[in-house]
């Protein structure tokens, strides 16, 4: 989440201060960077992925578990311990005091045989938290959300709330829960007093036979809806995890390209990898965790919302700083959004060589305030530094993000794909950072055309989060995918997930896309290619309904859990079991409805794979 610099962090009014300075010279770095590297190549397509993981604590007398607020001690012993594995993992922290994130400590290199050590890094990352843990009383699983975030006494050591602070001031989120690294409470603050207000998160409540109706759990407080789980604090969006995917382009061309397409399939990924059905302990009506994170880190004031006369903010901005890309930076066309943008940073960067749509790009990320700055790292080289330009970037999240070089590396132009919810074991995760991989492959390499209209593109993220989008909602989707100029005119209807993915009469599908990709590989290994196999068949499963995403599985659990009594509630029993089905399932035990048949193909046999053989496996 950032870079985590040392130094003393400013308060917002000294950050507020520091502000159009910050920007100034944010613009000036980024225009550095861009003459230095914009006709930079690479010949070798580099990757890697960031899993985040939440610590758990069980009590098995009381059948109680909590957030484990363990994440500083690990991290120190971890520090301390060599690792023995062939691929060096990274650990780092991460926003909550019960979560960490995890990382290759080198990036995968271009060739399908990697794809192989994907399940492989993942799992010698679990293993290495793992060794850490009491095996009887501590676990680390990789799911999206805890059900009982912000209940009471949902962390351990137990923490209380303090309304009346000086950080998030929240109802149900202690701050003791937030990484004490300064970046996280001082970001929390920042937001909090840049609004001029407690963030506001209302997610639509499952309605059951015996819900509350009208379900109105606050009355008292103007900023909980009714019929939806009131929530006041960056914690519950940014205390869940997720997958995101980099990808090292061969120029900034092709990381252009990627950031284009790879935002019109972000959708239907999120879709595919929906995860989060439960807040607060209770059963919410939609599956991902997007529109949360959304309002946990909307800093906007009412001005900028557009509920009051603008006076003391220069723009009305239409999303929060967490939300879905408002420009394409290859097509104008279909960039049907017009974002406000910094009409003198655009003007400054096209006058330093930057095209209309880059500049575009950066001058809107520019419109935002920075929310978090050191005190020892405010006067800087602009030629060898990138701090300011990264205080701007790096608090803009959205499905995708273009990342420029940093300075004095051998790193390249790359793309972030940033919707993948995170999933309960090892071989979800690396299936669908290989399919992103070989997608992203696929699309550099056949030069396909995804362009719909942006705003589509925001209607299909908003269906991606519905309860059980991936078979009761439909998408915005190209036909002619094969138009490779961006100009020609779309023949975009709405498809299911099934049909985007598996295709039908009139579409191909991304799944055949991708085995055309795997058929021009030349003596492929077997276990390389059954892999990817198996890979692919699981999101082709998936997008059928053959198999339940985690999001509809973990529903489906606590429906039929004997407590549940029809009324949205999810208590701290049902949770207990619900997380300890998933350490199960963590450790091998075969979910036939979530998992199927698959396992681990762990033979290392040099057979080599035929072609032509791929275009009919993983299509059953």
């Amino acid at each position: 989440m950032g870079i985590l610099v040392k130094g003393k962090p400013l308060t917002w009014e000294e950050t507020k201060s520091k502000a159009d300075y910050i920007r100034e010279h944010g613009i000036e770095q980024f225009i550095s960077t861009y003459n230095k590297m914009k006709d930079k190549t690479y010949e070798v397509l580099k990757w890697g992925d960031e899993i985040e993981y939440l610590l758990f604590k069980f009590d098995h007398k009381k059948k109680r578990v909590y957030l484990h607020r363990k994440t500083k001690e690990y991290l120190e012993q971890l520090a301390q311990k060599k690792c023995n594995f062939d691929i060096p993992v990274t650990f780092v922290e991460e926003y909550g005091s019960f979560q960490i994130e995890s990382a290759p400590n080198e990036p995968f290199l271009d060739g399908l045989e990697e794809l192989n050590n994907v399940i492989r890094d993942m799992r010698h990352r679990r293993k290495e938290l793992t060794l850490l843990m009491d095996e009887e009383s501590e676990a680390v699983f990789t799911i999206t959300n805890f059900p009982r975030l912000g209940c009471p006494d949902f962390c351990w050591p137990s923490a209380k709330p303090s309304p009346n602070g000086n950080v998030s001031q929240s109802l149900f989120y202690p701050d003791e829960c937030i990484n004490p690294h300064p970046r996280f409470p001082n970001l929390t603050r920042n937001i909090r007093l840049r609004r001029g207000k407690k963030v506001e998160i209302n997610v639509p409540i499952y309605k059951d036979k015996n819900t509350p109706d009208p379900f109105d759990e606050f009355p008292d407080v103007d900023a909980a809806k009714k019929d939806h789980i009131y929530m006041d604090a960056m914690g519950f969006g940014m205390g869940c995890c997720c997958i995101q995917v980099t990808f090292q382009a061969c120029d900034m061309n092709e990381a252009r390209c990627l950031y284009d397409q790879l935002a019109v399939v972000s959708p239907i990924v999120m879709a595919l990898s929906a995860a989060s059905p439960i807040y607060r302990g209770y059963l919410s009506d939609v599956d991902c965790r997007w529109d949360v994170i959304s309002a946990a880190v909307d800093d906007r004031t009412d001005e900028e919302m557009g509920k009051a006369p603008l006076k003391e903010s220069k723009y009305r901005i239409n999303s929060s700083r967490y939300s879905c890309i408002n420009s394409y930076l290859n097509s104008e066309k279909y960039s049907d959004i017009t974002p406000p943008y910094n009409k003198e940073f655009y003007e400054k960067l096209t006058a330093n060589g930057v095209d209309h749509l880059l500049a575009l790009h950066v001058a809107h990320l520019f419109i935002r305030d920075p929310i978090s700055a050191f005190a020892n790292r405010i006067e800087i080289n602009d030629s060898e530094d990138t701090d300011h330009f990264e205080s701007l970037q790096s608090t803009n999240w959205q499905n995708m993000r273009f990342k420029p070089p940093p300075p004095n590396s051998d790193i390249g132009w790359r793309v972030e794909f940033r919707t993948i919810e995170a999933q309960t074991t090892d071989f979800e995760n690396a299936a669908f950072v290989s399919f992103c991989i070989l997608l992203s492959r696929a699309i550099a390499s056949f030069r396909v055309n995804f362009y719909i209209p942006l705003s589509l593109v925001h209607e299909n993220m908003n269906r991606a989060q519905k309860r059980n989008a991936v078979l009761e909602q439909k998408f915005y989707f190209r036909k002619n995918i094969q138009c490779c100029n961006c100009d020609c005119e779309p023949d975009i209807v709405e498809m299911t997930i099934n049909e985007i993915i598996n295709g039908n009469d009139d579409f191909p599908g991304i799944c055949k896309l991708i085995r055309a990709y795997m058929s021009n590989m030349i003596d492929l290994e077997f276990l390389t290619a059954t892999r990817i196999c198996s890979y692919i068949s699981l999101i082709q499963k998936r997008a059928r309904g053959e198999l339940l995403t985690t999001a509809s599985w973990i529903r489906n659990f606590v429906k039929e859990h004997p407590l549940y009594q029809h009324d949205s509630v999810v208590s701290d029993e049902m949770t207990y079991d619900l997380m300890m089905e998933i350490k199960d399932i963590t450790n091998g035990k075969s979910m036939p409805d979530l998992l199927g048949n698959y396992r681990d193909l762990s033979d290392n046999r040099d057979t080599k794979f035929r072609r032509d053989s791929f275009m009919t496996l993983g299509t059953e």
